[in-house]
């Protein structure tokens, strides 16, 4: 089970809302939900690691990370704004380790849910 702490009130705002549940699907390893939210030709670029294209690849890389779960997910803050939209907080996963990141998307569209690129900063703390 995964502790969900969200700050931001995104109750005005399709956008965040989606953002929010985004990150909740990361946190909770929900590949489908993911993979649904996401262009065929999505770019996810995590950065001083890997940049990974395509949403077959994408959708390789979730499976893996899978097994890796999480405890607790902190969101500090989601802005969204036309096409562009950005969250951030802590993620504490089961193993103990604790990560700080921040993630910057950009949609298809200024109207559209899918999610054409990302990318995610993250930082192991102590």
């Amino acid at each position: 089970m995964t502790k969900i702490i969200s700050s931001p009130n995104c109750g005005n705002s399709p956008k965040m809302e989606f953002l929010k549940e985004f990150n909740i699907a990361f946190a909770k390893g929900n590949v489908k939900f993911i993979k649904e939210s996401v262009t065929d030709e999505i770019v996810w670029d995590i950065i001083g690691d890997r940049k990974i294209e395509g949403k077959e690849k994408f959708t390789e890389e979730l499976e893996k990370m899978k097994s890796e779960k999480a405890t607790e997910l902190i969101i500090h803050q989601i802005l969204s704004h036309g096409k562009e939209g950005a969250t951030n907080g802590i993620i504490k996963m089961q193993n103990g380790k604790k990560y700080a990141f921040s993630d910057f998307y950009k949609f298809k569209g200024a109207k559209g849910a899918k999610i054409k690129s990302m990318t995610s900063y993250i930082i192991e703390i102590k």
